[in-house]
């Protein structure tokens, strides 16, 4: 092991020699702020120490996927807003106010619309069924092989979106600090984010997401109030002045500019709303807790911090646009835009608004909430490939603790790989509308199964697994046929697909397929299975938890 981690540390530092020597020749020493390169190496070192810290002490399964179970609901309230709060919610979000006005909010109500669905429906029961992933709670009462497979399937797409939008704005972000070409940075970060999981496992990944959380809490509202000094905390004074400045002015403060039709627009509430209670890294994290009542404190911690964030990124973006837009200093002279794009906004605010020495500590932050979020994605995707494909589908559950972590580590590897090629391939993308395309899975497969695998007595494993299949199968393929690949990266002349969120086709398609399935297939095991809910039902209420399938 420590060999292993020895010759990471040591592709880490030939990466990052071969990436000082790309270094822009334009980019002059001056230019390259070093207060805020000097944050930024001091936390990646800490959280390297915790990493260490935290991989003396994960010796289990347990450990490596659920902390043990022994995190609080306050901790555990604070790494879950830690997993909310990322490059989406800060870069992203704050970069559509900026670039859209009022309809970037979009985002963060349907993110936080999720959260009572959480609350009520899932939350007590997800924790009491299940053990390290969700699909462990759905597999209780149906038979685990094609219920985990389509389960970890959902869960792999889910990730690799998510993971893009992280890439592409810790990329975008170190390509700002140092004048990395932007492939350097994404391998840099790729490199990073192996080292947590394999290593740190739930535990660190836990801790650096409650450190991140409160920095990024504590400097976005020094942020927010700056901007709201700025303009005599006069929220009338802000919007006038960005509708001065913008130039859609006074249609800034309307709907329409970012979502134009109705269908695109009920999509991407569906997929915001549902998709929620179907991300596999949010879902990990009830399993860390020691029992549903600590799950429910989660929950409400984090609806109070998650929603505090959202607030704050609805002052950020406009104030982006009353101090940036026309100040030349933030402004590529080629383009008339953002240095960097318009994910860059808050980060160019930060100086705005705070010096050197605030950029400084925004820009060490915004790339610990990304190391933090792209370690918890990547730990829910190795174990689904571990715990729900390796161990539980193709082993049966016949295996060794140690071989299932190995496996686990593996998969980190390979998962990190792919999220730097991916990041690479998307590298112009809005990280907000990344994340959207991502919810649009959760909400098409995820939750579809869990939430009638909790909640409906008829629902069979043949049905959970076409029907799930089939809200995959529609969500990706109008994700490639629409806009956004076929056209933008393709180069396609017009669309196949017209819209770019699915949500609303995928997820219709998916229960759909599940109940109708469900309600045909009269074969003895779907008569045992829902047989079997009534007991999955006094197990999820009375917190006895579940050691593996009723039906097998």
């Amino acid at each position: 092991m420590k060999l292993y981690f020895t010759a990471l540390i040591l592709l880490l530092h030939s990466t990052l020699v071969h990436a000082a020597a790309s270094v822009n020749v334009e980019v002059t020493k001056q230019e390259i702020n070093v207060i805020a390169v000097t944050m930024f190496l001091l936390f990646v070192t800490a959280t390297l120490g915790i990493t260490y810290w935290a991989a003396r002490r994960t010796r289990t399964r347990k450990d490596f996927y659920a902390a043990g179970g022994n995190i609080t609901g306050l901790q555990n309230g604070l790494a879950i807003a830690g997993d909310y709060m990322s490059a989406a919610s800060f870069l992203g979000i704050s970069g559509l106010v900026f670039a859209s006005g009022f309809d970037g909010l979009i985002y963060s109500i349907g993110f936080l619309v999720g959260w009572p669905i959480i609350l009520f429906l899932l939350a007590e029961r997800l924790r009491n069924l299940g053990k390290y992933t969700f699909a462990d709670a759905v597999s209780f009462r149906l038979r685990p092989v094609p219920i985990r497979s389509i389960a970890a399937c959902g869960t792999l797409a889910v990730v690799l979106l998510y993971l893009i939008a992280q890439m592409v704005g810790a990329g975008k972000l170190i390509q700002l600090l140092f004048g990395l070409e932007y492939h350097y940075a994404v391998i840099i970060v790729g490199l990073l984010m192996i080292l947590y999981v394999t290593f740190g496992g739930m535990l660190a990944t836990t801790w650096v997401q409650i450190i991140k959380a409160v920095l990024l809490l504590l400097g976005a509202s020094f942020m927010a109030i700056m901007v709201m000094v700025k303009m005599d905390f006069s929220f009338e004074v802000l919007f006038s002045r960005a509708i001065n400045i913008h130039e859609s002015g006074v249609a800034i403060m309307s709907p329409g500019g970012l979502v134009s039709d109705p269908i695109s627009a009920i999509s991407l509430g569906l997929a915001l709303m549902f998709g929620t209670a179907g991300l596999p890294h949010i879902l990990m994290r009830f399993f860390t807790v020691p029992d549903a009542k600590e799950a429910r404190k989660s929950v409400f911690y984090a609806t109070g911090f998650i929603g505090y964030f959202y607030i704050l990124t609805f002052i950020i973006g406009f104030g982006a646009i009353v101090l940036l837009a026309n100040n030349p200093e933030f402004l590529d002279i080629g383009t008339g835009g953002l240095i960097g794009g318009n994910n860059m906004a808050a980060i160019h605010l930060s100086q705005a608004v705070g010096g050197e020495v605030f950029l400084g500590f925004i820009s060490a932050v915004a790339f610990a909430t990304i190391l933090a979020v792209v370690s918890g994605l990547t730990l829910s995707g190795a174990s689904a490939i571990s715990h729900d494909l390796y161990a539980s589908v193709i082993c049966h559950g016949e295996v060794l603790e140690a071989e299932e972590m190995r496996v686990s580590r593996m998969s980190t590897i390979g998962l990190g790989i792919a999220a730097i090629f991916l990041g690479i391939i998307f590298e112009q993308q809005n990280v907000a509308y990344m994340v959207g395309l991502a919810f649009a899975i959760a909400a098409s497969v995820n939750f579809p199964i869990l939430f009638l695998s909790m909640y409906w007595r008829k629902l069979t494993s043949n049905g959970a697994f076409i029907g799930g299949s089939i809200g995959l199968i529609t969500a990706i393929s109008c994700m490639i046929f629409g806009p956004t690949i076929w056209v933008d990266i393709l180069g396609n002349a017009t669309a196949i697909f017209p819209y770019k969120h699915p949500a609303l086709f995928s997820m219709s398609a998916a229960f759909i397929g599940i109940i109708v399935v469900s309600l045909l297939d009269k074969s003895k095991s779907a008569q045992e299975e829902i047989e079997a809910f009534t007991d999955q039902y006094v197990r999820s209420q009375t917190g006895l938890g579940s050691e593996g399938s009723a039906v097998h």
